[in-house]
């Protein structure tokens, strides 16, 4: 590769880059600018001076710590409860043979499942949560959002097991180990990586999403962030230095999960991809 081309890779790369991470950049700034910088002409790029007042307001009430809390509760739990039955589903899909193909159309339709907008099952299930009495609480959200993840870590954690060879398995059932206990000491521990991956991306989704919890929540005590974010948008006016700081608060937790799972990220994403 001659040094002109891989100038102008390196090149396309940084125009990428520079793409994707500019709204970020834009978020942060926007957070530390003092009110009067806000709306200046033309935009100013960094504030001069730098304030923390936008956090310190947020900091100030009750009201973050209490999303965050939700926010968290609600995306930690709804991503273990997905975990546990999806990892399940998909051993069960991965190893054991149904008669009339039934794992292939229970897959099937299993994937169908996440090819319908979310907005659809709103209304039913807001009406199934609500006469269980679980409309504006955690525990409804926790359930709506496993149920929402569930196709999701079926179909990435059949991809993992599927990967894995049956004979580990099979020589652990000759020694003497229950199905269970082969795929817990056996094949559990070897798809670890693919297991942190789903985990993440669970996380993320439960983390920002906005639909559900825009409906199913009523007041603060089961209030996500994103809900509270938007609610800095009201009919006299836009908070944006409050809802820039709310976004950066809520940008930290997954940057850190994220580098402390980084490993078992990238060998997740890559499992399997190289055959022989």
């Amino acid at each position: 590769m001659t040094r002109t081309r891989l100038s102008l890779r390196y090149a396309a790369l940084g125009a990428f880059a520079l793409f994707f991470l500019f709204p970020l950049y834009w978020l942060g700034v926007t957070a530390l600018k003092p009110p009067a910088q806000l709306f200046a002409q033309p935009p100013t790029w960094w504030p001069d001076p730098p304030t923390l007042a936008h956090f310190r307001d947020l900091l100030a009430g009750a009201a973050l710590g209490r999303l965050a809390w939700n926010s968290a509760v609600v995306a930690l739990g709804s991503t273990l409860l997905a975990l546990v039955v999806g990892t399940l589903g998909a051993y069960s899909l991965s190893r054991f043979s149904l008669p009339l193909r039934l794992n292939h159309h229970v897959s099937f339709w299993i994937l169908s499942t996440r090819a319908f907008p979310p907005i659809i099952s709103i209304v039913p299930l807001f009406l199934i949560l609500r006469q269980f009495g679980l409309v504006d609480t955690r525990l409804g959200l926790v359930l709506a959002y496993a149920a929402f993840n569930l196709p999701f870590v079926v179909w990435m954690m059949k991809g993992f097991f599927d990967d894995l060879p049956r004979e580990l398995e099979e020589s652990a059932l000759v020694d003497g180990d229950t199905p269970f206990g082969a795929f817990r000491r056996i094949a559990l521990p070897l798809v670890r990586p693919g297991l942190a991956a789903t985990a993440l991306f669970c996380l993320i989704l439960s983390w920002n999403e906005f639909l559900f919890a825009l409906v199913l929540t009523q007041t603060e005590a089961a209030l996500t962030l994103p809900v509270g974010i938007a609610n800095q948008v009201t009919q006299y006016e836009i908070r944006w230095g409050a809802m820039s700081a709310a976004g950066v608060v809520a940008m930290v937790p997954l940057f850190f999960v994220a580098l402390l799972v980084q490993r078992h990220l990238v060998r997740g994403l890559t499992y399997g991809a190289v055959k022989g």
